[in-house]
């Protein structure tokens, strides 16, 4: 079977020349490594008011409205460009949450509202609903289970890469494999990922 990389990088061609078709697949290659980084970097408090799957999507968005900007030849440089965006989709979304906390906090109650059915004032509660706390936390779930399906070297593999951050160099002394080996193992361990993600629950 081909590596799902190689095969991206066959494709970017044909996106960087407008076809949306191969566009569309390209960015499908790097669902489940740009999954894992909002998986990690969404600080837990916040992943009620939304999920990594959001993000990620609102990085394809933009990802398809800016790819002209996008100057690489390898999948490797546009995993790092994917990642870039998604970075900044996070720090936007940290950001914009709390100043909202902060413009809700300084509200003041109207005479007669009780406050207790949301946030000041009687206004729209800073609390997410109990369906979207489920949500979310179904989501989270849903990764936590696909990577527990994964052969062991898969796991490991991403474990150091993603939420011990490791580079392929530490990964492959760690491992016992040479970087070129580890750079495989990741990229079979991402495409097995992203098919446990695509299974029906």
């Amino acid at each position: 079977m081909a590596d799902p990389w190689e095969k991206a990088a066959q494709w970017l061609p044909a996106a960087q020349s407008g076809s949306t078709e191969a566009l569309g697949q390209v960015l499908e290659a790097c669902r489940a490594y740009l999954l894992l980084i909002a998986q990690q970097e969404l600080d837990p408090a916040l992943q009620a008011k939304g999920g990594a799957s959001d993000l990620v999507q609102q990085t394809f968005l933009e990802a398809h409205r800016d790819f002209a900007q996008f100057h690489g030849t390898t999948h490797d440089a546009l995993l790092a460009w994917m990642r870039r965006l998604l970075l900044t989709n996070l720090a936007n979304f940290r950001r914009d949450y709390r100043r909202h906390k902060r413009r809700v906090s300084r509200e003041v109650g109207f005479p007669g509202c009780d406050s207790s059915h949301g946030g000041a004032g009687g206004l729209p509660g800073d609390t997410p609903t109990p369906s979207v706390v489920t949500m979310r936390s179904e989501q989270s779930e849903t990764i936590q289970r696909a990577l527990h399906r994964l052969p062991e070297d898969y796991r490991q593999v991403v474990q150091l890469r993603y939420r011990e951050e490791r580079s392929f160099e530490e990964i492959a002394e760690i491992m016992q494999r040479s970087q070129n080996a580890v750079r495989k193992l990741w990229a079979r361990a991402i495409e097995r990922l992203q098919q446990e993600l695509e299974k029906p629950p």
